[in-house]
C-alpha cells in the first residue's frame, strides 16, 4: 500500500486541470480547512457519492496500562467519523474483485 501525499495530490490535480499549482495548492488548502472549521463546529459534512464527515464523542472511561496494570482515567474526547458514499463503496468493491482476480490462488 503506497502513501499519498498532500503535494502530489496538488501536482496531479493541476497536471489534470491545466491550473497553476500554486492555485490548486491554495484551493486543496481552503477546501481542508473548511472541512477542520465545519467539524469544529459539530457540523455534519456530507459530499452525495463521496461520503460523510461527522464528530462522534467517546465517553469517559477507566482503562488499564498493559505494562504495569495500574488503573488509567481516559478522558471524554471527539472523534471523526467517516461514512463512505455508494460511489466510493462500490469502486472499492470492483477494485477488490479486480485485485482478487489479478492474484491467483487467493
Amino acid at each position: 500500500m503506497a502513501t499519498v501525499t498532500k503535494k502530489e495530490l496538488i501536482d496531479r490535480i493541476a497536471e489534470r486541470t491545466q491550473a497553476k499549482r500554486v492555485a490548486v495548492k491554495r484551493i486543496v488548502q481552503a477546501f481542508l480547512d473548511e472541512i477542520v472549521h465545519e467539524l469544529c463546529l459539530d457540523n455534519r459534512l456530507e459530499f452525495r457519492d463521496f461520503g460523510v464527515f461527522e464528530t462522534r464523542t467517546r465517553a469517559s472511561r477507566t482503562a488499564q496500562n498493559p505494562k504495569t496494570l495500574q488503573r488509567v482515567d481516559v478522558p471524554t474526547k471527539r472523534t471523526v467519523k467517516f461514512k463512505m458514499g455508494r460511489l466510493m463503496r462500490e469502486h472499492l468493491i470492483t477494485s477488490d474483485r479486480a485485485s482478487a482476480q489479478a492474484k491467483p490462488g487467493l
